[in-house]
């Protein structure tokens, strides 16, 4: 019987809908869908403080990655070895992609070094596009001999993707994915926003996230700005919106002015490479779609600002 560690949420979603679920024997601090994967043990925690504002948990982690790098140090999280052992797993779940957003990979595999008794497999996610999150599913699947099942998820994922109306007005969409210093979304996000038929302005489907000036937004003029800091709700989104609502150079754009800005829980969508993919398709399809008759996320996974 497996015995199942994600260090990742948008792991411990896809273990989940691979219908693993019950394998899972811990988990990281920000795993928290399903709601019953919050009963498992927690195995990470910040090396920063993320009850704070943007601009300082930016220079918080930058310095925490900056040391790591330089004196080959741990990194921005930290891993309760002593838990870990005690919990004998079979495989980890991982990521390879950011060492800001979750434990990186060196660091998960200096931990399975350390593990004795028994052999952990890493089984390492790399999502930036989607069809690198099919591939992940994929990949977890066969690592736990369920193969079948990952085939079946991603199937039906897909269909649900192409089930989703594309607006023909196609609207210039920016995401900012962080406040504090500027930044724009990336990777899968703005390939949902295209595929919702929207034109991504600053970052580019497949694209890494890019930092930017209030000046290339004033340039790129989107006619729909979505702010989705990584890793907030909404009530710390709102608190980051009004932030940029009170810079001049903010409420002088385009798409403030005519109050085409809204607001995405990042937290449980936009930043969660997983099967909820679909849901964030739905939610930006619902943002930048005037013919939708439907908008059942709405006040759930997103808002307009102002409300």
């Amino acid at each position: 019987m497996a015995r199942i560690v994600s260090l990742l949420p948008s792991a411990t979603e896809i273990v989940s809908a691979l219908g693993a679920g019950e394998d899972l024997v811990g988990r990281s601090h920000e795993c928290d869908y399903p709601p019953e994967a919050q009963k498992l043990p927690v195995l990470t925690s910040p090396r920063f403080l993320p009850a704070t504002t943007s601009g300082e948990i930016d220079r918080q982690v930058r310095e925490l990655a900056l040391q790591a790098r330089a004196e080959d140090a741990l990194g921005v999280y930290a891993i309760e070895m002593d838990l870990l052992q005690g919990l004998a797993p079979t495989h980890i779940v991982t990521q390879t992609q950011c060492e800001v957003c979750a434990v990186s990979l060196r660091d998960v595999e200096r931990a399975v070094e350390q593990l004795t008794g028994f052999d952990t497999k890493l089984v390492p996610l790399a999502p930036n596009s989607l069809e690198d999150i099919w591939d992940d599913i994929q990949r977890t699947a066969q690592a736990l001999g369920i193969g079948y099942r990952g085939r079946a998820l991603v199937a039906e994922l897909q269909r649900r993707i192409d089930d989703v109306p594309r607006t023909l007005s196609a609207p210039r969409v920016a995401v900012v994915e962080w406040a504090d210093p500027l930044m724009t979304a990336g990777h899968w996000t703005m390939e949902l926003v295209e595929r919702a038929g929207g034109v991504p302005v600053i970052g580019a489907p497949k694209g890494p996230s890019l930092h930017f000036e209030m000046s290339d937004l004033a340039a790129a003029d989107p006619d729909i700005i979505i702010i989705s800091p990584c890793g907030y709700d909404l009530e710390r989104t709102r608190g980051d919106a009004a932030l940029l609502d009170a810079r001049e150079d903010w409420r002088a754009l385009r798409a403030v002015e005519q109050g085409r800005v809204a607001l995405i829980d990042g937290n449980q969508y936009v930043n969660r490479p997983g099967p909820r993919v679909v849901e964030t398709l739905e939610i930006i399809a619902e943002i930048i779609n005037p013919d939708l008759d439907e908008r059942r996320h709405k006040g759930l996974g997103w808002e307009r600002f102002p409300s």
